[in-house]
C-alpha cells in the first residue's frame, strides 16, 4: 500500500513538472510569433526606405498587414494553448508531502 501511494505521487509530481514545461513553451512561442511579426514589419519599412520603389507604400503596407496578422495568430494560439493547459491542470491531484516523507 505504501508503495502504491508513493508512485502516485511520483506521477502527480512528474505530471505537474511536465505541465511546467508546456507552460514555458507556450510562452516561447508566442515569442517567436512576436519576433517573426517585427522582423516582417522592420522588412516592410526598410523595403520602402531603402529601394524607393514606385509602389514602395504598398509593399511596406502589405508587409504591416502581413506582420499583424502573424502577430494575432500568435496570441490567439497563446491563449488557446493557455486555456487547454489551465483544463488540463484539473485532472491532475495535488502533491503534498506527508511529513515521514520529509
Amino acid at each position: 500500500m505504501k508503495t502504491d501511494s508513493l508512485i502516485n505521487r511520483d506521477l502527480i509530481l512528474r505530471e505537474n513538472l511536465a505541465i511546467e514545461r508546456t507552460d514555458m513553451a507556450i510562452d516561447r512561442t508566442l515569442l517567436s510569433f512576436v519576433r517573426t511579426a517585427l522582423y516582417f514589419a522592420i522588412a516592410g519599412m526598410t523595403i520602402n526606405s531603402l529601394l524607393k520603389l514606385r509602389y514602395g507604400l504598398y509593399i511596406e503596407l502589405a508587409f504591416w498587414i502581413t506582420a499583424l496578422f502573424i502577430l494575432s495568430i500568435g496570441f490567439y494560439k497563446y491563449y488557446h494553448q493557455k486555456r487547454k493547459l489551465r483544463n488540463s491542470r484539473r485532472h491532475i491531484g495535488s502533491y503534498k508531502m506527508t511529513p515521514e516523507q520529509k
